[in-house]
């Protein structure tokens, strides 16, 4: 459990930071004046979120702020909001695995720096998986949103109150796992070819 929070203040800082990154840069300064863009992970936390998933594997930072109507188009303003979030976190488990392989080369990886790694690994590909499932809020239903027609999108977004709730029952009756394990084992599994390649 030691080895979780590191791994998890990794993941859920770049993740909100990513978001926080992309929307400065697409016109928002939101982020920028809530001081939400940068590494520090204390202003991305949210105590009971971290709590939470710390202990059950469910849980949540503090959302980063958006205004999209700072964005020329709103509407793809916001997926690329969303996508930014769960491909950093694509990017920071490929990283942790090369590290791996690095330090495995030169023979001075630790048993407590490969419990580690592989925590980053395993929470920041989790996180991208998870947070790319359709359900309101997460960021898979604003990518889902910019392809919907706006009446249908705009209804869809109200049912974002209820998602929590259907998060957790679907944690809890095993659906949301069936979705991330095979996803899971195959980005696996196209990170080792990538791994492969390189070196």
């Amino acid at each position: 459990m030691i080895f979780r929070i590191p791994a998890l203040l990794i993941a859920l800082t770049i993740h909100e930071y990513a978001h926080a990154r992309v929307a400065v840069h697409l016109g928002d300064p939101t982020p920028r004046f809530q001081g939400r863009l940068t590494l520090n992970p204390i202003p991305h936390l949210d105590p009971i979120g971290l709590i939470m998933l710390w202990l059950v594997q469910f849980g949540w930072a503090k959302p980063v702020e958006v205004e999209a109507r700072n964005f020329k188009n709103w509407r793809q303003g916001m997926m690329w909001v969303a996508l930014a979030g769960p491909a950093a976190n694509l990017i920071m488990a490929f990283l942790a695995m090369v590290v791996m392989v690095i330090l495995l080369k030169f023979n001075v990886l630790t048993d407590w720096l490969i419990i580690t790694l592989k925590m980053i690994y395993t929470y920041n590909i989790i996180f991208a998986i998870f947070n790319m499932i359709p359900i309101p809020p997460l960021d898979g239903s604003k990518v889902l949103m910019n392809f919907l027609p706006h009446k249908l999108a705009y209804q869809y977004e109200s049912y974002s109150r209820y998602g929590s709730f259907i998060l957790i029952a679907l944690i809890y009756i095993g659906v949301i796992g069936a979705i991330i394990r095979p996803v899971q084992y195959f980005l696996n599994f196209l990170m080792n070819q990538f791994i492969m390649l390189i070196f």
